[in-house]
């Protein structure tokens, strides 16, 4: 499809990327009930954290005698989740119900799920006794297709706006962002509501906030900044990673603006943004807990890794350090080889090439040296088994800016050779999701070559026995959805060349 963006606003260029990543991340919607749904439901429902009403169903649920029952994390990423499911519930309510009558009148048996995995097989049972399993598909789908994937479309659109006024080239800058939203792990996490790929958006937003390479004269963003970047430690405590790193960087930006139009207010109006943030968590802790300082990993029942250090916080491990970035699990540069583009210093360090600054590549090297560590320091990123990348994802946007520059200086043909050899890569990983069997993210590559395209949750309805053959239904979505992208960016607007 060859994109003629010269009848296009910048304004309409980013409409157009935001609504295509919108509706390609809703497509790959996964069906997986994580831990951080539960409290989004009973916010929905009840206004509140108490999540006892799904004990039993979730490892990560523990009770609290008196006080009731919570997830073992964060509350940060259930907030936002709670906002479509609240918006959306009076639907969701009137299926369940409906839904509930029709099986109470006809007395039919559950249907069995396929899967190797004991686990799920159980977990479906329970839900579905319960009454739960209908309530969970949709809450989840509508927590993905209304908060992760705008959002993710979102960043997208932010990357874009970086992009274009670092190389003045709607048509560098649009390629470039595509590559960010698909070829990296933004698409894969992307499916169900992770706290990790919402640290990633955040540490994104806050960055862009703070250096703003669009406007160089205009002043930094920096209640916002922090703001954002104290909401990656509601969302989970590797945000404290963040915090440091957007800190730095708000003082050096801080620095680096002419003396008559800085104040030392600006540093201010950024630690009140994050200590607003910050309020939440606090708030949260006392309200669930008692105190508004210990995490919930304080109060948790005894895991395989709590006992480690301090609540599993321990000094880097090596094997943790080189699975998190090449392990065939979880492994960053494994789940999104174009990553190891960033290792190609001489190409964009080259002055003649050189992307961003020496501040901002201080900034991103610095950032990614200090997530590394806390995630091989964390014990229960072992966990990743079976879960695919998550822990390490928040550094991605920030190494995508120096993957960028690297393909910007070499030859045109092998750029696109290798964007298109990794978005294949990034789309096999988002559709076949098992990390945990044989050759871990390659068995997406084998699987998906071999047996053709299969989208997630059409897989979850096949395995329920509510479709059959789940590669010709994916085909055909993917062909719907790819027409109307198609007729998204061939529509031709009159060209303006004010408010570009």
């Amino acid at each position: 499809m060859k994109i003629d963006l010269t009848q296009l606003t910048h304004r309409g260029v980013a409409f157009r990327l935001f609504l295509t990543c919108w509706l390609i991340y809703a497509l790959h919607f996964a069906t997986n009930t994580v831990r951080e749904i539960y409290p989004a439901l009973a916010l929905g429902d009840h206004f509140s954290f108490d999540v006892t009403e799904y004990l039993g169903l979730h490892p990560d649920l523990f009770e609290m005698p008196g006080r009731g029952a919570f997830i073992n994390n964060n509350p940060g990423a259930s907030i936002f989740g709670a906002i479509p499911y609240m918006l959306t519930r009076p639907v969701i309510d009137r299926v369940v119900e409906r839904v509930q009558t029709m099986r109470a009148a006809s007395n039919v048996a559950p249907p069995e799920y396929t899967s190797i995995y004991p686990m799920a097989r159980e977990f479906f049972r329970l839900a579905y006794t319960r009454g739960f399993d209908i309530k969970f598909a949709l809450a989840a789908g509508v927590m993905q297709a209304f908060l992760m994937a705008p959002l993710s479309a979102l960043s997208v659109v932010v990357m874009f706006y970086i992009l274009l006024s670092l190389t003045a080239s709607p048509r560098r800058a649009v390629w470039l962002a595509l590559l960010y939203a698909f070829a990296t792990p933004i698409f894969y996490r992307t499916a169900q509501l992770n706290q990790n790929l919402l640290i990633s958006h955040m540490a994104l937003f806050a960055f862009a906030l703070l250096w703003h390479p669009w406007n160089a004269s205009a002043r930094a963003h920096y209640f916002f900044a922090g703001l954002f970047a104290g909401w990656t430690v509601v969302l989970d405590y590797s945000g404290l990673v963040v915090v440091a790193a957007m800190s730095v960087y708000a003082l050096a930006c801080w620095r680096d603006t002419p003396r008559a139009s800085r104040s030392f207010f600006d540093l201010v109006r950024f630690g009140m943004g994050v200590a607003a943030s910050g309020s939440v968590l606090m708030a949260y802790q006392w309200a669930a807990f008692g105190n508004p300082i210990l995490p919930a990993q304080k109060y948790m029942p005894t895991t395989e890794y709590s006992g480690y250090g301090f609540s599993g916080m321990v000094l880097p491990q090596l094997d943790l350090l080189w699975d998190t970035a090449f392990g065939i699990r979880f492994g960053l540069f494994i789940s999104a080889p174009i990553l190891l583009l960033a290792f190609a210093a001489p190409l964009w360090l080259r002055r003649s090439a050189q992307l961003i600054a020496n501040r901002e590549v201080w900034l991103i090297v610095l950032y990614t040296i200090a997530f590394f560590l806390f995630a091989s320091a964390s014990q229960y990123g072992r966990l990743q088994f079976n879960s695919g990348v998550r822990y390490i994802v928040p550094v991605t946007p920030f190494l995508f800016l120096l993957v960028a520059g690297a393909l910007l200086a070499m030859p045109t043909r092998l750029a696109i050779g290798i964007g298109i050899a990794a978005t294949y890569w990034s789309w096999c990983l988002a559709m076949y999701r098992d990390v945990e069997q044989g050759w871990g993210v390659f068995e997406s590559l084998i699987h998906i070559t071999a047996e053709g395209v299969r989208l997630p949750w059409i897989i979850t309805l096949e395995r329920l026995g509510y479709i059959q053959n789940a590669t010709l239904w994916s085909i055909g979505l993917l062909a719907v959805s790819g027409a109307f992208v198609w007729g998204l960016w061939k529509v031709k607007l009159p060209r303006r060349d004010v408010t570009r």
